[in-house]
């Protein structure tokens, strides 16, 4: 498949068959992924992989606790709990700093503290690493669907043991897609180009 092709085709898929994911197709995606523009060629991104049935019931028992008849019941995308592949996109703040302290980067001043950054980069070069992904799932002939861990990161972060400074910037289910509705937002109309491209001293002529 082209890439043109798995930009058009890409959509967030919400159910899933059971079966697993070949283990080297797997690896080879997240390899391609990671090749992706980070600031200062700092490679800050990684992964963490839930690819086996007890490791990703793990994820869901943090994120949808309780009994049968609590939050996971009435959780409306019951086969996305099916997807046989979860991968946590981390990053590394701690590393920019410490990288742009460096003497070929010292004089930009971001290697101070994270404050340092008018627009904090790990999550940039996360997101490229994450769409890297999510068209690799596409042209492969998988499913992927992307959600934040929002409050559940702390809690995320202590059951899989992550080292302190690693966030979370993003969820990944990763599977054989199954049909299933489209979500509350696919109806949305994508905006014309021209809303979306803008040619300074000529759109004001």
């Amino acid at each position: 498949m082209e890439l043109r092709a798995a930009i058009r085709r890409r959509k967030m898929t919400r159910a899933f068959a059971s079966r697993p994911v070949d283990g080297g197709l797997l690896e080879e995606l997240l390899d391609l992924a990671r090749r992706a523009p980070s600031a200062g060629n700092t490679q800050a991104t990684g992964f963490v992989l839930l690819d086996r049935p007890g490791l990703v019931e793990r994820y869901w028992d943090v994120t949808l606790p309780g009994p049968p008849s609590a939050k996971r019941e009435r959780f409306r995308w019951q086969r996305l709990l099916d997807a046989p592949v979860l991968v946590l996109v981390t990053t590394e703040p701690g590393r920019y700093l410490s990288r742009y302290a460096e003497p070929d980067k010292a004089a930009t001043g971001r290697g101070q503290s994270e404050q340092s950054w008018p627009v904090p980069y790990w999550w940039v070069d996360a997101g490229a690493v994450i769409q890297n992904l999510l068209l690799l799932a596409t042209e492969a002939g998988l499913g992927a669907c992307l959600f934040g861990p929002f409050e559940n990161e702390p809690a995320l972060r202590a059951e899989f043991e992550l080292a302190p400074d690693l966030r979370l910037a993003a969820t990944i289910a990763l599977g054989h897609p199954l049909a299933d509705e489209p979500g509350r937002s696919a109806g949305r109309a994508r905006a014309p180009l021209a809303d979306v491209v803008h040619r300074p001293g000529i759109d004001s002529a």
